[in-house]
């Protein structure tokens, strides 16, 4: 854990030590700016002798940004939404990306400078139901259909976290929040399928019964964390046409495990060809122990059909 939380620090730190040079003025009012992506991905295949399956693939990203100055306050909002799906002659639809997520932090500025007293909200979920298409239960049941069993879904879970504390901001492209109080609520609205790892054909596990799930104990629909979160981040052009944005999260739970640190991080890479397409790269990677006891790795990669707004 000492070396996640190193790892974590030096993405910080190196975020600071490349951006010295970054600033913007920020004007009162409204800015707002946003992308809508589709990303696409298409294989066929007729007498081909290697072999193969037809397969599609989408994905229909959202990542939108609109942030208010008046004088002293400042407020910046960042929606990001993402859903995808593949389809192929063996599995049929399977969905492969799935998020929905908000972001807002209240700053007012203080005497020093990019300092302000901040208050942060995130929340976070998913759209749709989710499965576990390689557990053992499928591998010894070939009729059994996972989508029986959901082991995610909407508000399954919902994460919820808030907090007073200290805003660093350079401009919209570049800030850190720290704030040392926060609430963070995890829900589970309805029952989670989970499997039974002795008994491979038991799957009537779910939230209310013995199987703690992404942290909720046994028969509790809720769980409620108190720690310090980190929230940071950065975009910036690697050269022309070509930005990567930095979004990271850490928080430390006082209550319990203080010392087992959530992680999020997820870097935006875009490759412009032209006003309407990209190359499109996504990489998140979640290191959260009571979901699941290792890092969590999601990669997309396409080219992208973009509508700015």
């Amino acid at each position: 854990m000492k070396k996640l939380l190193l790892v974590a620090l030096l993405i910080i730190t190196s975020t600071f030590v490349y951006a010295q040079e970054e600033t913007d003025s920020i004007q009162d009012g409204w800015r707002t700016s946003g992308t809508i992506t589709l990303l696409i991905n298409q294989t066929a295949f007729s007498n081909w002798q290697a072999g193969g399956d037809n397969n599609f693939a989408g994905n229909l990203n959202v990542n939108y940004d609109f942030n208010y100055t008046k004088g002293i306050w400042t407020l910046d909002n960042k929606l990001l939404a993402s859903y995808g799906l593949t389809i192929n002659d063996d599995d049929g639809a399977r969905k492969t990306d799935d998020r929905l997520e908000l972001n807002s932090i209240l700053g007012r500025k203080m005497k020093k400078e990019y300092w302000n007293f901040s208050f942060f909200m995130n929340f976070k979920t998913q759209f749709t139901d989710g499965y576990d298409y390689e557990d053992d239960y499928l591998d010894q049941n070939p009729g059994a259909d996972s989508e029986n069993f959901p082991t995610s879904g909407f508000f399954k879970p919902a994460y919820w976290s808030f907090g007073p504390g200290f805003l660093w901001k350079k401009s919209d492209n570049l800030y850190v929040n720290l704030s040392p109080a926060t609430a963070k609520f995890t829900f589970i609205t309805s029952e989670i399928f989970s499997y039974n790892d002795d008994d491979p054909n038991n799957v009537t596990y779910d939230s209310s019964n013995d199987v703690e799930t992404f942290g909720v104990n046994p028969g509790d629909k809720s769980l409620f964390e108190f720690g310090l979160n980190i929230r940071g981040y950065y975009k910036f052009d690697i050269m022309k046409n070509v930005s990567m944005e930095n979004l990271i999260s850490l928080y430390s739970n006082y209550i319990d495990k203080p010392q087992n640190i959530d992680i999020d991080y997820t870097m935006n890479l875009v490759m412009k060809i032209n006003d309407v397409l990209s190359t499109n790269l996504t990489f998140q990677t979640i290191y959260d122990d009571n979901a699941y006891s290792g890092f969590q790795v999601r990669e997309v990669f396409g080219l992208g059909v973009n509508l700015n707004f």
